[in-house]
């Protein structure tokens, strides 16, 4: 098992309730962690919030303390942060669990991208990052509920990097209840995104969270 511990987290994105509830879950199990946003004030009263372990700052100054960072941000806005935080993220493990997805009237559903998938677009951009993709089916909602001490869901987890992907799986399985899964290599990151449209589907239908769980494994 890897240790994860001693690591700091860095969420882009720490303000919206996916990226605010992992890095919740995560200050829980001890791991600290420091949230991100375009305003060092709006980071600072979100990681108020979340209380021991967490703080505040704006996304330069996250992305350069950070060992890993979690990349928590609309799609519109995926590819200009991370351009704009290239020097900061190299040499860094970079989680993207962005979905670009599009809402009319039937529902959710993926968008196209050119690079193949929001993960892919990381690549492109981030050259000397060490991307992977994970995170992408967790309910925000549960993730915010304290009550619920274990989030019985796995996460997959994609990248070229073994040793990342070692790290971020360990990152998953640091929340009880939760497991990390490898999932392949990023460039089958756009099904694991797309999938996602599914999900709200299914949650919107049933009115649930639901999640994904990989079996025999």
């Amino acid at each position: 098992m890897t240790d994860v511990t001693s690591l700091t987290v860095g969420v882009l994105g720490g303000t919206g309730p996916q990226g605010k509830g992992l890095a919740l879950r995560w200050s829980r199990a001890g791991i600290k962690v420091v949230i991100g946003s375009r305003s060092s004030e709006r980071a600072e009263a979100a990681a108020a919030e979340l209380g021991e372990g967490v703080t505040g700052m704006n996304n330069e100054g996250t992305a350069a303390i950070a060992d890993v960072v979690l990349v928590a941000v609309p799609w519109e806005g995926h590819g200009e942060l991370l351009t704009s935080l290239r020097d900061q993220l190299a040499g860094k493990i970079v989680i993207d669990c962005v979905n670009p997805l599009g809402f009319d009237q039937q529902g959710p559903f993926a968008l196209p991208v050119e690079d193949g998938s929001a993960a892919q677009q990381a690549v492109k951009l981030l050259p000397e990052s060490r991307v992977t993709a994970a995170f992408h089916h967790v309910s925000a909602v549960q993730l915010a509920d304290l009550s619920i001490a274990e989030l019985h869901t796995d996460v997959l987890v994609l990248g070229d990097d073994r040793e990342a992907t070692d790290i971020v799986r360990a990152l998953a399985d640091a929340v009880p209840g939760m497991r990390g899964v490898y999932g392949g290599r990023l460039r089958n990151a756009h099904q694991v995104e797309a999938l996602t449209a599914n999900l709200i589907a299914i949650n919107r239908r049933y009115k649930a969270h639901t999640g994904i769980r990989i079996t025999d494994v």
